[in-house]
């Protein structure tokens, strides 16, 4: 019994650890980890007593900690982390050689968005709610700041 005892608290506080380290706030991984620990808390007491139970509760408290305490100070998460950003934006550069009138394809289906081609440059355009095939024809009818939008040639 007490390799299960054990192993129910080595699984809760790993899920501990990877709530915390991985995936921050409350969510079921944590909550799961907790019960772990709990029920193997509680079998701990009811199979050994309250003077054993309560050294395998402290035993648990300290693990915890610890484990807790060498994630953070090694740093060994960091090369998990994303460390880069994306700064670039949708169309960028690209407005000032287009103009409303501009005719092109759309090369995606557009519902409402999607991706046409204007004087060989890939676009991210929008319909005002039509849904249009790939290989539409399409034209610009107003541009705004980071919209382009477009509508089917008859």
């Amino acid at each position: 019994m007490w390799l299960a005892i054990a192993a129910l608290i080595l699984a809760g506080i790993i899920m501990i650890v990877v709530e915390v380290i991985f995936i921050p706030g409350t969510t079921v991984v944590g909550l799961l980890g907790l019960v772990f620990t709990v029920v193997g808390l509680i079998f701990g007491y009811s199979e050994f007593g309250s003077e054993t139970g309560s050294w395998i509760l402290l035993g648990t408290l300290v693990t915890l900690a610890v484990v807790l305490y060498m994630s953070f100070r090694k740093g060994a998460w960091k090369k998990f982390s994303l460390k880069t950003s994306i700064d670039s934006k949708v169309n960028e550069g690209i407005l000032g050689a287009l103009a409303v009138g501009a005719e092109g394809i759309a090369s995606s289906a557009l519902r409402p968005m999607g991706t046409a081609e204007f004087k060989g440059k890939m676009v991210e355009v929008k319909t005002n709610g039509d849904y249009l095939a790939a290989g539409t024809r399409v034209k610009i009818i107003q541009i705004q700041t980071n919209d382009i939008v477009v509508e089917p040639i008859n």
